[in-house]
């Protein structure tokens, strides 16, 4: 065999293996879902604070509403889609899980905590924002913490795990309340607002949320110790790989670019729609740790760290 047929050999053998390669590569899963039908359906809460809110008409806005719209975005350049319709979803903290397992929302961008028990149901993303748990009151009512709950009305959401967080935090298991559930934070809020309940326990980005879009934000204060440390992520299906990587490399990304933090100035630290207000929340050390090292850590990772 002459050195011009053993190349032309080789070059063949080669273009093979990289066709295999690029067949073996074809999009699965939710990406060749979007990528087909070329829409995507997100699922976005009503009144998650500044995460994720409703302003009405079927438009949403917030900070995870806004990164992954971003995120799409990226998705329909990398997929060459000419259009990506965006259908919203409105979830409740006890429709998420299930919608998303069944494949009729394809990633939730609301305000879902990761932890070990979700993660046997649904994946997430790299973690992007980190929460904790305090309670609500009116001003004026000397509510300082949980300690004072003893006997009072506690308000909280329906699907959301804060109230037993309270009764198994080392300070509320001694005390007896009264509890109050909204079907969503809005009502939840609510409750605490027109005087039917004492506290609202909930993440703290929801408490600045919604007093933030209230009738007089200064008539309520953020208070007490955090009784749980919670990391908030991207939710979609269990075993879609692809998609987790596309995820996680766009937050990864913008992480290291300096957008992950201009985005969260945005929504945390500037006035933000329908009434201007601004929540007044800094990025926490314990957010710029996950942004300085990128992780989907569960919460219990982080109450072991507590310990």
């Amino acid at each position: 065999m002459t050195k011009k047929v053993l190349l032309a050999a080789l070059l063949a053998v080669g273009a093979a293996l990289a066709a295999h390669g690029a067949s073996a590569q074809e999009l699965t899963g939710t990406l060749k879902k979007i990528k087909d039908t070329g829409k995507v359906t997100m699922g976005v809460r009503d009144s998650s604070g500044v995460l994720s809110y409703t302003l009405g008409n079927g438009q949403y806005a917030g900070f995870h509403v806004n990164l992954c719209q971003n995120l799409l975005a990226d998705l329909q350049k990398q997929l060459k889609l000419p259009k990506l319709n965006i259908e919203y979803m409105s979830v409740t903290s006890s429709n998420r899980i299930p919608l998303v397992e069944n494949g009729t929302v394809d990633l939730e961008c609301g305000s879902t905590t990761n932890n070990v028990a979700r993660q046997k149901q649904v994946a997430f993303g790299l973690t992007t924002y980190v929460t904790e748990v305090r309670m609500a009151v009116r001003a004026g009512q000397r509510l300082y913490s949980v300690a004072q709950l003893d006997g009072k009305t506690v308000a909280t959401t329906t699907g959301t795990t804060s109230v037993q967080t309270l009764r198994k935090s080392e300070r509320g298991q001694n005390i007896k309340f009264n509890e109050v559930y909204g079907k969503d934070h809005a009502e939840s809020f609510l409750l605490l607002e027109s005087g039917r309940a004492d506290a609202f326990v909930m993440d703290d980005y929801i408490l600045a949320g919604n007093i933030a879009n209230s009738k007089d934000p200064k008539q309520f204060d953020i208070v007490g110790e955090p009784l749980s440390v919670e990391p908030i992520a991207i939710m979609f299906r269990k075993d879609d790989p692809a998609f987790k990587t596309a995820v996680d490399d766009y937050i990864r990304k913008t992480m290291k670019s300096g957008e992950f933090e201009k985005l969260y100035n945005k929504w945390f630290m500037s006035p933000i729609p329908p009434k201007n207000n601004n929540p007044g929340v800094p990025m926490s050390q314990r957010l710029k740790d996950a942004i300085a090292n990128p992780n989907d850590k569960p919460m219990e990772d982080y109450a072991a760290k507590k310990s």
